[in-house]
């Protein structure tokens, strides 16, 4: 009997480990929860077409994969699987680069020199390659290592014959599937309307709501707050700055600026060659290595991290922060041209220092309640 009790403990006690266990993956995985699929309220017609070509799983080559494939609104428009190179429709073809979040992406300015900084300001895509919403679409639709359609007409096939087309007809015109170009340029700027409505971008964080005087922060999420805007400390908010003062008149965590961070290169990367980033678009090796600051909204939720994915936890890339040039801490970087050596790289911050900026970055994931 006491030989059954002690069996029966064990079985007990493994199960509550692995209960425990679960729920404390289920935080260290949690997802922006939102009816995007079915909430249109507050969409406009032209936007609404463009949420439904945004989920629309029959436009990839073979039919199975949409736009919300690698960017869902669970993970900040990001890869919801977390996949350092996600995969395509095509099986066994992986994009070259880490998924970035499309949320907050409408408000980054056409690309530009600011010749006060030296820098390049704004454009699209990690390199800056592109400067519209309406030209970024084009390439995952056209992409062979993402939804693999042979050309525009393929896509416009697509979308005339889905269950939208006649709101499409209705919104661009009926004869608009008769001119390709025309019919591609309105599938464009949907989408991209899409992308710049409030269900993409809505601003619906902690912070947000503590900004607004709604709620107050806990005082590890205030430490890592004034460590954040700490330009002797922290950093951060040189190039991720977290106050409202901008043309936008909210908090958008990005200068929209470039730099090389001095990121290792990822072993597990899909090329062996370094990824000169903003340099090989601008055809200048001043800027090789260089990839556009992002916003650190949803950062929380839209792991892993940088170009190449390389950190895959929040608080190894605010580690890597403070001690990439610690002697033996990390690997020498992919692109060792243009390495900021100034706000980076030895900030000799704790361990509980890294955890109270890491605390304040949680508060940046939408769908506060």
């Amino acid at each position: 009997m006491k030989k059954f009790k002690n069996k029966f403990l064990v079985i007990a006690v493994t199960a509550f480990v692995m209960l425990a266990l679960a729920q404390c993956n289920k935080r260290d995985n949690e997802t922006i929860t939102y009816d995007f699929e079915h909430n249109l309220a507050d969409l406009n017609q032209i936007q609404i077409i463009g949420k439904k070509i945004f989920f629309d799983k029959n436009l990839s080559a073979p039919a199975g994969q949409s736009c919300a494939s690698c960017h869902n609104p669970s993970t900040g428009f990001s890869d919801p699987q977390l996949k350092t190179y996600s995969e395509g429709v095509v099986r066994g073809s992986f994009t070259n680069r880490n998924a970035p979040p499309l949320a907050y992406l409408s408000f980054s300015p056409v690309r530009y020199f600011d010749d006060v900084d030296s820098t390049f300001v704004g454009g699209l895509f990690l390199d800056g390659r592109v400067n519209t919403l309406e030209e970024q679409v084009r390439f995952p639709l056209l992409n062979h290592l993402e939804m693999n359609n042979s050309s525009i007409a393929e896509i416009v096939s697509k979308v005339s014959l889905a269950n939208y087309a006649s709101l499409f007809k209705n919104t661009f015109g009926k004869n608009i599937f008769a001119d390709t170009t025309a019919a591609f340029d309105a599938i464009s700027k949907a989408v991209a309307e899409f992308e710049r409505s409030e269900q993409v971008s809505p601003f619906s964080s902690k912070y947000d709501a503590y900004l607004a005087g709604e709620t107050s922060l806990s005082a590890q999420e205030i430490r890592g707050l004034q460590l954040f805007n700490d330009t002797a400390k922290g950093k951060c908010a040189n190039c991720h700055p977290s106050d409202d003062d901008n043309d936008f008149g909210a908090a958008l965590f990005t200068d929209f600026t470039y730099d090389n961070v001095g990121l290792p290169h990822n072993p597990n990367a899909t090329s062996a060659q370094p990824d000169l980033g903003l340099g090989d678009i601008v055809n200048n090796s001043l800027m090789n290595g260089q990839f556009k600051v992002p916003s650190l909204r949803n950062v929380a939720v839209s792991a892993p991290y940088f170009h190449n994915g390389y950190f895959d936890n929040l608080n190894d890339a605010a580690r890597f922060y403070s001690e990439r040039d610690v002697p033996g801490k990390f690997p020498a970087p992919e692109v060792n041209q243009n390495v900021n050596k100034e706000e980076l790289g030895n900030l000799n911050l704790t361990v509980q220092e890294i955890d109270d900026i890491v605390a304040f970055l949680k508060t940046l994931t939408d769908g506060f309640q």
